[in-house]
């Protein structure tokens, strides 16, 4: 990996990654795939359409429906759905929080839970989920951790980030093993770890210099969007990246509306990932630099409009021809009815514009960076994402 930054503006940063999949210029939003698809209907030739550069993809789910030795057998996850650009995969670690409902039994060892598909009874560990990760063949493997509910008590977070930090150690091991061998799939699989501690600040910013100190090739702040007030994920931000090395990736995990991922540029973040442009888009609810819409509303009934005017997306502009022109687009009215006819064609014109909206909105981001006007760009960009419905 090759990871430089080119661009600063306070602590707002754009960076230029390479990695063994290609390149990776950021801030970047990363588009969920959880089960190697996105949600909505889209192909990998849609995602390099709307500019597209890592998809994510659950480490958890893949293992439980179709399985890493099946993927690994069809030539790894990028063969499997036809990506050749990065994939991040993650861990799993947060089907130990949003499973807590199944029997979950937490030890040293790692985790015990059971299926939401059959109910059949899982372990997962640090070694499995690593081991996991590496027949998938991703990018970015992510570390497994515990995601504790951010409002916990410190009797719960502490020894929970403690074993955390247990557990990455043991990652490092069993990715160093892999790496050894003669048939693992990438060799140059890189590992993030994971910060926790809840609203904790002084577990947050000690647990921050712990992993700091490993030298990993990125690193993320989880545990953060999961109950917390948008000002305590702030503060939080603002007291654990200073103890982050600035010279490597950052990642923000699950976060999440364009106003967070302005706040959290600010602060230092390169990465984002988040389920709601693909979850709201499926249920008819647009994103625009003019904020939110939702095409359910009788107001858009007959109306004739895009869905954003000046969009470039397949959806409002249409196909780009070979001459440069486009084909034209769908209107407000005609997706509106769509949804309301529960035709799937609606949902997947939804996901695609956001998806390509979320996209736009990075590359915007960038370009404000490097040019030395992110601060005007977040300022005018927040003003307007509040005029939506």
């Amino acid at each position: 990996m090759r990871y430089e930054i080119v661009a600063e503006e306070g602590r707002a940063k754009s960076a230029h990654m390479e990695t063994v999949h290609g390149v990776i210029e950021t801030p970047v939003f990363m588009n969920v795939g959880t089960a190697a698809a996105i949600k909505g209907g889209l192909s990998s030739d849609d995602l390099v359409e709307i500019g597209t550069q890592v998809e994510l993809s659950n480490t958890y789910h893949l293992h439980v429906r179709t399985g890493e030795k099946l993927i690994r057998e069809l030539g790894g996850l990028h063969r499997f759905m036809n990506w050749k650009r990065p994939i991040l995969t993650d861990s799993g670690g947060f089907q130990v929080f949003s499973l807590s409902g199944t029997g979950r039994k937490i030890t040293e060892e790692g985790v015990y839970f059971r299926s939401h598909i059959d109910g059949r009874r899982i372990f997962m560990g640090p070694e499995e989920s690593i081991r996991i990760q590496s027949m998938l063949g991703s990018t970015i493997a992510m570390a497994f951790d515990e995601c504790p509910p951010a409002l916990s008590e410190r009797d719960y977070i502490e020894p929970s980030v403690e074993r955390t930090t247990r557990w990455l150690l043991r990652c490092m091991e069993e990715r160093k093993r892999l790496r050894s061998l003669p048939d693992t799939l990438n060799k140059e699989q890189l590992l993030f770890g994971i910060n926790q501690g809840g609203i904790l600040g002084d577990i947050r910013i000690r647990h921050a210099e712990e992993i700091s100190a490993l030298d990993l090739d990125g690193y993320a702040v989880g545990g953060l969007a999961v109950g917390e007030s948008h000002e305590e994920m702030y503060r939080i931000l603002d007291l654990v990246l200073p103890h982050l090395p600035r010279e490597k990736p950052s990642y923000l995990m699950g976060v999440g509306t364009p106003e967070n991922i302005l706040e959290a540029v600010e602060r230092g973040i390169d990465f984002f990932d988040c389920v709601y442009p693909t979850r709201n888009g499926r249920h008819g609810n647009v994103y625009t630099h003019q904020g939110k819409r939702n095409l359910l509303n009788l107001r858009y009934e007959k109306d004739h409009r895009p869905i954003e005017e000046g969009c470039l997306c397949p959806v409002c502009a249409g196909r780009r021809r070979e001459d440069g022109s486009r084909s034209g687009g769908y209107s407000r009215a005609y997706i509106r009815h769509l949804l309301k006819a529960r035709e799937l064609l609606g949902l997947r014109l939804c996901v695609l514009h956001n998806l390509y909206f979320y996209n736009r909105l990075m590359e915007e981001i960038r370009e404000s960076i490097r040019s030395g006007s992110f601060r005007d760009f977040k300022e005018k960009t927040l003003r307007s994402l509040s005029e939506g419905d």
